[in-house]
């Protein structure tokens, strides 16, 4: 009854239920929360879905999307109608009076308080197992997908003769298929047993029988299935055995099987196989025989045959079979894992080639004279240079250029390429100087040109600018140059991370010059915001309340997000995994980010296993340039895939260019239409296209072990190499692989490549050079070339510490420091030349007036020689090849009137210290004519001809020797 208190003269107080406006009030509130739950969960899907409708790529989200819904509904169905099924039965077969022991009477109050609620407690029980298995196997959309999509490697593992996709995309569904019905079967089990213990079929303490055999028969037949999947389980390890890692000290992380694998744990798989199956029959036996005493042996034989045949027999096989002569018994099993591994990540053809290192030093004219063109030697860093980019082409705070800039062509004036060192003018937030959202998100929008500069050199003509500073080729702003006419304007860039909206009332800052430029934006990317509905969708999405109200979002504002092109390309290509850098280029009037990108899997038999992240590390992977993101292991790696993002409106296009490779097959299965063909990458961008960095680090990693293809060699180690640290930085990282044009053993001209260097394992001198040939137009693009080091020869490190202890570098340092200056080292490149290796380094000044690097000398040694110091390259060459000045060359014989046939080339050494000369006097007018403003091609290209007839004359003088004349 209400409380009437109050007094009799006091008011009446009505105590109960709350008034029905109180009601109304508490479920209006209780249904808006609900909708406002709901809104949040729809706006993450909506946004998503725009999103993929603007890039064009919508078919990526709703194969995603509905091959997520279906693993879900139908695992989660399986799981929720097994466990189900398993309790309804149960309490089906439950007995039916329970005997009125203390055990029984204590479940009764259990029983009593379940009874009215009992279809309610089985769909919950049922939905929460079901949601619960369901979230799970929508993680396991890749590997449906494969599985369903997977097209033939054509390729057969040595041992079971089952075809790589067999691995790659259908024991990865297998097993989980497996774990699934474990996991069903046990949570089956458990529920059943419950469910019998709470309703009589067992009992624990109670006299007599400790089941009923309705139970027995129940839970025997689960048993059953469980140890069926058990057989299975058995039989499929047989396979993972080709894919099983294992540590092996003569290779480290080892991938297959072995010696005891093959003829221990394979056949002890087979016989567990068959005692599970004799095993599970015993259990399901157990439906007429109502005992389980037969099972109960059956299982327990089981769990010692496992014990005795799985585990110790092998150890006793490994122990006193293999240990005494394992270099015998690994053999086969270590050619096979050689094999795998080299298909597997590309690198089958690289086979090292003998190569001196030291060079003849009877040579040294000749090799004076080949070093011009041996390579174009970069001594402009992309390193080192940033801070040069950004103190001198910056213009305004708010723009930034990348720690680490970036190595491509482009043709000059004479329409020959040229190695160039490029970076992005790109927006950063963090120097505006008025910080509010309508500047962060409205009027700071996107960054302005490319600015570019030669690889090869820098200023020499104080006239033209700062001595030792780039050679801009591109510059200013707006910039202009040798890249001709192009859209400047950069919405999408690696350093921009935050949304914008454009394209509405507010008007954008395009640049700053003699005055303010706005601009709004015309392109087509990003989310329309005119609807009220996607406003208030990114408003929730965003935590940003003033993009539903804000006055600066109107008609034709559009919200430009996921503006990084690797955030771009893994969006739409989620299956793909992407390059740790992208790079710009210009391509027919626009810049266009050029991003690889791999396929990989971890399931190619017998191939060892490396992990990404950590093998793409180097000196500038700390806080320079990013690795690859993915982090688990792989053992098939292929650059399947170029991906483009343009700069101005995000249009992302993936491009087929490994048309063998049956992982890309698979997903294009999966995801029709969404990856174009080879031969539809226009010239313009195939230019542009190189050889991926982080997929010549995986390689050469793999290299420093798998170079060796004869088992026996390959167990001792005896001739593993080492990537060394990089010289030029004090921390203990890996030297980065350096882009450079370069002729190597054998080529008639250069190759723009990506070269590295190894070192014996646990010594410092030269152990081999690599370089892949990484110009997408040539014939040979991916072809690895391996030159081992025969002699003993100082490596990158030694060079360094050398170059260190110079009486040069030290009254260098020591000027430089009196000035508040500092030393800093370029790339130590590293070039064959004439059966040696020429060592240049830039070194740069960084402080005083300028601070930026500016290169002030370079560093040069040749074929295990002390290293030289001068001021220009042409002083240092001369000075480790002991060359003087130019001298004059002989009188020639003038031909008569008419006579076109060439004369005869002079010999003997007179002749061919004057061909050196005139090479040298060549190589210094091409040089002179590329410093001029403008620069004479006419000029350089007679200087050319000049070069090379002065060579050919070395070569027939060196070949031809003068006789040597009887006194």
């Amino acid at each position: 009854m209400p409380d009437r208190g109050g007094g009799p003269t006091g008011p009446r107080i009505r105590v109960g239920r709350p008034s029905r406006r109180v009601r109304t009030l508490l479920m209006t509130l209780g249904v808006l929360a609900v909708l406002a739950m709901v809104f949040v969960m729809f706006a993450g899907f909506w946004t998503d879905w725009l999103w993929y409708r603007s890039v064009h790529y919508s078919s990526v989200f709703t194969t995603t999307l509905w091959t997520k819904v279906g693993l879900f509904a139908v695992f989660g169905l399986l799981m929720a109608t097994a466990v189900g099924l398993n309790i309804w039965l149960a309490h089906r077969l439950r007995p039916p009076l329970s005997a009125m022991s203390l055990e029984q009477q204590s479940l009764d109050r259990y029983r009593m308080g379940i009874a009215p609620y009992k279809k309610w407690v089985l769909l919950a029980i049922t939905a929460l197992v079901g949601l619960i298995a369901g979230a799970s196997a929508t993680g396991q959309w890749r590997t449906w997908l494969m599985w369903v999509n997977g097209v033939s490697f054509g390729q057969k593992d040595p041992q079971f003769q089952m075809d790589v996709s067999f691995y790659a995309f259908d024991l990865p569904w297998y097993r989980f298929l497996l774990g699934f019905g474990f996991a069903a079967a046990v949570l089956s089990l458990i529920a059943a047993a419950l469910t019998h213990y709470l309703y009589g079929g067992l009992r624990i303490t109670s006299p007599g029988a400790r089941a009923t055999g309705a139970a027995t028969g129940h839970l025997s037949v689960l048993l059953g299935v469980f140890v069926s999947l058990k057989a299975v389980a058995y039989w499929l390890d047989r396979y993972g055995l080709a894919v099983k890692s294992s540590d092996f000290k003569a290779a480290g992380n080892w991938t297959g099987l072995r010696y005891v694998d093959a003829n221990a744990y394979l056949p002890a798989k087979t016989i567990l196989f068959c005692i599970a199956v004799i095993c599970a029959v015993l259990f399901f036996a157990t439906l007429w025989r109502r005992t389980w005493q037969l099972p109960v042996i059956g299982f327990g034989l089981m769990v010692l045959s496992a014990i005795l045949i799985g585990g110790l027999y092998p150890a006793i096989v490994q122990k006193f079979q293999v240990q005494p002569n394992e270099q015998a018994k690994e053999s086969p099993y270590i050619k096979k894992n050689i094999e795998a591994t080299r298909h597997a990540y590309g690198i089958d053809s690289a086979k090292p080639e003998d190569y001196s290192g030291k060079g003849d030093p009877k040579r040294k004219a000749q090799q004076r004279a080949a070093a011009p063109t041996a390579a174009s030697y970069r001594l402009v860093d992309s390193n080192v240079v940033s801070p040069a980019f950004q103190q001198l082409q910056q213009e305004r705070k708010y723009y930034q250029f990348p720690a680490t800039l970036d190595v491509d062509r482009y043709n000059g004036p004479d329409g020959k390429p040229q190695d160039t060192v490029i970076g992005l003018r790109e927006l950063n937030i963090k120097g505006i100087q008025k910080r509010n959202w309508i500047n962060d998100h409205f009027t700071y929008t996107h960054g302005y040109g490319a600015i570019a500069a030669k690889g090869t050199n820098t200023i020499t003509d104080p006239d033209k600018g700062t001595v030792g500073s780039p050679d801009f080729t591109e510059s200013g702003l707006p910039t202009r140059g040798q890249l001709g006419k192009y859209e400047q304007r950069i919405y999408y860039g690696e350093k921009t991370e935050q949304y914008s909206i454009v394209g509405g009332p507010q008007k954008e800052l395009d640049y700053e010059k003699n005055g303010e430029e706005t601009t709004s934006y015309k392109g087509k990317s990003g989310v329309n915001l005119s609807n009220p509905l996607n406003r208030a969708a990114y408003a929730v999405a965003f935590s940003e309340p003033q993009i539903l109200y804000s006055g600066a979002v109107g008609e034709g504002s559009r919200i430009l997000y996921n503006r990084t092109p690797k955030e771009r390309v893994e969006a739409v290509a989620p299956w793909l995994t992407i390059d740790g850098d992208a790079y710009p280029a210009v391509v027919d009037g626009r810049i266009q980010w050029i991003v690889d990108a791999y396929t990989t899997t971890n399931g190619y038999p017998y191939a060892s296993r490396t992990t990404l992240g950590d093998t793409t590390a180097d000196s500038l992977t700390t806080n320079q340039r990013a690795v690859v993101a993915q982090q688990n292991q792989v053992n098939y790696i292929r650059n399947s895939v170029k991906a483009t993002v343009d700069a101005y409106d995000g249009t992302v296009n993936l491009y087929q260019w490994d048309t063998k490779d049956p992982v890309l097959k698979t997903w294009m299965k999966a995801f029709p239409g969404t990856v174009k063909a080879k031969d539809t990458i226009s010239p313009e961008l195939k230019a542009h296209l190189r050889y991926p960095q982080d997929m010549f680090k995986v390689q050469r990693e793999l290299l420093t072990r798998y170079h060796v293809t004869e088992p026996e060699q390959f167990y001792s180690g005896s001739d593993a190499w080492q990537v060394p640290d990089d010289p030029t930085n004090k921390d203990t990282s890996a030297v980065p692989p350096y882009y450079l044009s370069l002729k190597m053993p054998g080529d008639t001209a250069q190759k723009f490549s990506l070269t590295t260097t190894f070192t014996p394992a646990g010594r410092p001198n030269l152990g081999a050079f690599m370089a892949v040939d990484a110009d997408a137009n040539s014939d040979k693009y991916g072809t690895i070339r391996l030159l081992r080091v025969t002699e003993t020869v100082q490596g990158p490190q030694q060079v360094q510490s050398e170059l260190n202890g110079v009486p040069e570098v030290a009254t260098f340092v020591r000027d430089l420091r009196g000035t508040d200056s500092d030393i800093e080292y370029g790339n130590l490149l590293t070039v064959p030349l004439d059966g040696g290796f020429l060592y240049i380094e830039p070194v740069y000044a960084r402080g005083g007036s300028a601070n930026y690097p500016l290169l002030k000398k370079v560093a040069v040694a040749y074929g295990g020689g002390k290293p030289v110091f001068k001021d220009s390259l042409t002083d240092a060459l001369n000075a480790v090849f002991e060359q003087s000045g130019a001298q004059q060359p002989p009188p020639t014989t003038t031909p008569p009137p008419g006579d076109t046939t060439k004369p005869p080339p002079a010999t003997g050494d007179a002749a061919l210290k004057a061909a050196i000369a005139d090479a040298q006097k060549a190589y210094d007018d091409a040089e002179a004519a590329l410093e001029k403003k403008p620069t004479d091609w006419e000029a350089y290209g007679r200087a050319q001809t000049a070069l090379q007839d002065a060579l050919e004359r070395a070569a027939a003088a060196q070949s031809n020797p003068a006789p040597k004349t009887t006194p």
